[in-house]
């Protein structure tokens, strides 16, 4: 994350001991709808929507009342009890939100857990079917599913790896469908075929009978920035396992909600996951709380095995759920996700247009409210610049320093991705900011 100070933001002397390894160079002391001010009351246009989270906005006022009335009536009550604030937000996701076959919902305080949870799921499920040698997790190799021992370790994200390898499990990973960078050529018409069949050889050679699931993100988060596969990739991948008894999780803690311009990135392929996860944008970032969302296949499986699922301390409090419950009723009344759908196109159309013929941009590529651009040494070639060059940083960083914080992407070995993903409520005044922002940030790169 860069360290640039935005300009006009005066900080306290203190002491290093936050963040854990070093001051913060940037103060909040409020927000209100795109935006994030400093403690001296300047602006910072909120163009990543803090980690990709925001949705509604900052400051909303129905939000804050509908977590101070929860706080009033219920602090902490063990997940696996009911409350009314529970109940009320398992319906309106299952009146609302997810599909018909997603009917079992489990709780948790982030999407590293949810997703850890999802994994256990999986195994579990095999396990109480008289599958038991069925234990490995495929994964991608451009991916982020989390910060937890088994999450990190099935992630395709090498920097966040650093210094744990000793202790993490090794997974065996497929390659992410990444049409830029195709071995067949740039967005070769073959490439669904070609990721899909990159899949099946895995299983192949893993064999079928000792995997449980592919953990995937429908479209790339942050990690390699808006990456949309082929159309006809999760068709072929889904048929795939499908036919090898293989679970497919769903990763859509960044995704999830509106964020592409659909209610989740998966209805844009018509795909319908075993096991979907889905977080950040279920509260909006009022509240700490993910969901694993599972079909009935899965929980009755467990339960017949006399197997359990295990809650989170902190999964499913009172006042998340009604925080929860109160950000989706306003995406669904202000259609919120549909103006994902209009105000997203409307921003990737001007970052298209303001920055595709730059020198050093590979691509602008994204759905809904989730953008990224790819930076490159060569556009030619794709050949990326040294990680000595830190060319994100300095890039966020100018950003930063000119009022508008746009969210570092990759993972390392892919680097110098750009993300987008803004509160759903900008509009043309933000636009017009985030592109002309970037486009003079860009300037950041040496020549």
């Amino acid at each position: 994350m860069t360290s640039v100070t935005p300009r006009g933001t005066s900080m306290p002397q203190q002491r290093a001991n936050w963040p854990f390894l070093g001051r913060a160079t940037t103060r909040v002391t409020r927000a209100q709808g795109a935006y994030l001010y400093t403690d001296d009351g300047h602006d910072i246009l909120d163009a990543a929507g803090g980690a990709i989270v925001v949705n509604i906005g900052h400051g909303r006022e129905r939000v804050a009342k509908a977590i101070a009335r929860e706080c009033e009536r219920l602090t902490y009550v063990v997940p696996p009890w009911s409350t009314p604030s529970r109940e009320a937000l398992v319906e309106e996701l299952r009146q609302h939100w997810l599909h018909p076959k997603l009917t079992r919902v489990h709780l948790a305080s982030g999407g590293s857990e949810a997703n850890e949870s999802a994994i256990k799921m999986a195994v579990q499920y095999h396990a109480a079917k008289g599958d038991t040698g069925r234990t490995k997790i495929l994964s991608r190799d451009v991916s982020y599913h989390g910060t937890t021992i088994t999450t990190a370790a099935v992630s395709g994200h090498p920097a966040r790896k650093k210094g744990l390898t000793g202790i993490l499990q090794d997974f065996p990973s497929v390659p992410t469908p990444y049409p830029l960078r195709c071995p067949l050529g740039p967005h070769h018409p073959d490439a669904g075929q070609y990721y899909a069949d990159e899949l099946e050889k895995v299983v192949i050679s893993e064999g079928a009978d000792t995997i449980a699931a592919l953990i995937a993100e429908p479209i790339n988060g942050s990690s390699g920035g808006a990456i949309a596969p082929p159309d006809d990739y999760w068709p072929r991948v889904r048929k795939i396992l499908d036919k090898h008894g293989i679970l497919l999780i769903l990763d859509e803690v960044m995704t999830g909600f509106g964020r592409t311009g659909r209610k989740f990135a998966c209805d844009h392929y018509d795909l319908v996951p075993d096991i979907l996860v889905a977080g950040k944008g279920l509260a909006g970032g009022y509240a700490a709380i993910a969901g694993t969302y599972a079909t009935d296949e899965i929980a009755d499986a467990i339960v017949a095995g006399g197997l359990d699922v295990m809650f989170h301390t902190f999964g499913a409090l009172p006042h998340s759920c009604a925080a929860a419950t109160e950000v989706l009723t306003i995406l669904r009344e202000e259609k919120l996700v549909e103006r994902s759908a209009e105000i997203g196109e409307r921003l990737g159309e001007r970052l298209k247009r303001d920055l595709s013929n730059h020198p050093h941009v590979a691509e602008v590529r994204g759905k809904g409210l989730l953008w990224a651009v790819e930076l490159v040494e060569n556009r030619d070639t794709l050949e990326r610049f040294p990680l000595s060059a830190h060319i994100t940083n300095r890039v966020v960083g100018k950003g930063l320093a000119e009022g508008v914080f746009f969210y570092p992407g990759g993972t390392g070995e892919v680097r110098d991705i750009i993300c987008i993903g803004p509160p759903f409520v900008i509009g043309e005044p933000e636009i017009d900011r985030i592109a002309k922002t970037l486009t003079s940030a860009l300037e950041a790169i040496p020549s």
